[in-house]
């Protein structure tokens, strides 16, 4: 459905006054690939470029190097009625339900301009679908459809936005951190509402994350991004049965372990994430990794690839599997 080919995105920073400025890479040489119905989390820490690709991908920015093809076609090449059905078929959630809402558009409004502008409804019969789709995601719209955002709660805006998406009839949706902000009840609510929608209309989502538990759920492919690169991807079992990249692993023996009577396993993780203006030399990750050795230092690592496809780009990924 969706394919992103050696995407790369530079940004200039300035760096103050009389300092000049820097190039800051947020994504360096990342593949992805998209297919119809299926689910892709990107985990990361913040500041890896994970908003930054799904950007990309939703033609919001556009890439320093690279291509993204939609179902086979070069998005950069779409123009006039396909351009138009791109961003139709292709729909985000974003994770500031305050920020991603029209604070002066009530609730009903906003769902029913994606109806008009993208597939060209009468009025009438907008009012009608609009009120259908707020039904799907859990608001009686004879109470929501009058109200502004600001009325709502956090759980409510995001149940609106996914609203706001499926107007247009998408095939794909980028999620980024559609969860991250609500509370616990609230978050497994609209994960279950998003899979129930998913198996209903086949739809694809891109899960942009920082929360493996939510991956591990929800996915069905991983791809860990560490400092504007993929560092690991593949299956979502296989990844999380036996990760083969330290970041990965770090990642997961972080994540809460819901038995207080089990020990914490020891830290695999040090440090803070370096600067992305000024990347380490050779991998990227050995300035926090427990199991880098001089050769990290200098060279960057092949790509391994194991079975089912799953890739890791470390130089001692089978120890790191063998833990």
């Amino acid at each position: 459905m969706l394919e992103g080919t050696q995407l790369t995105k530079d940004f200039r920073v300035r760096l103050g006054l009389f300092r000049g400025s820097a190039t800051l890479r947020a994504v360096d040489d990342v593949s992805i690939t998209i297919d119809a119905g299926e689910t892709v989390a990107l985990v990361g820490e913040s500041g890896s470029g994970k908003s930054t690709l799904g950007r990309i991908l939703l033609g919001l920015i556009l890439q320093t190097s690279g291509a993204v093809h939609y179902r086979g076609t070069d998005f950069a090449r779409l123009q006039g009625d396909a351009a138009r059905q791109f961003r139709a078929d292709v729909q985000a959630v974003f994770q500031d339900t305050s920020a991603s809402l029209n604070p002066r558009r009530r609730v009903g409004e906003s769902v029913i301009a994606p109806l008009l502008f993208n597939r060209r409804l009468s009025a009438a019969h907008a009012r009608i679908e609009s009120a259908q789709l707020l039904e799907r995601v859990g608001l009686d719209p004879k109470i929501f459809a009058s109200r502004f955002p600001h009325q709502l709660s956090g759980g409510q805006r995001q149940r609106v936005g996914l609203a706001r998406a499926l107007a247009s009839q998408p095939r794909v949706i980028v999620a980024d951190e559609p969860v991250s902000a609500l509370d616990v009840s609230v978050r497994a609510q609209i994960l279950k509402l998003m899979q129930d929608l998913q198996a209903q209309e086949k739809l694809a989502y891109l899960f942009i994350t920082h929360d493996l538990g939510i991956a591990r759920l929800i996915a069905n492919r991983v791809m860990v991004m560490y400092l504007g690169a993929i560092v690991e991807e593949g299956n979502a079992a296989d990844v999380f049965a036996r990760p083969s990249h330290p970041y990965t692993l770090a990642l997961t023996l972080s994540a809460p372990i819901p038995d207080p009577t089990r020990a914490r396993p020891p830290r695999h993780l040090i440090g803070d994430i370096p600067s992305p203006l000024a990347p380490p030399p050779g991998c990227r990750f050995h300035p926090r990794c427990a199991f880098a050795q001089a050769i990290c230092k200098t060279d960057a690592p092949p790509v391994r690839e194991f079975e089912n496809a799953h890739r890791s780009a470390c130089h001692f990924a089978e120890q790191v599997r063998g833990g």
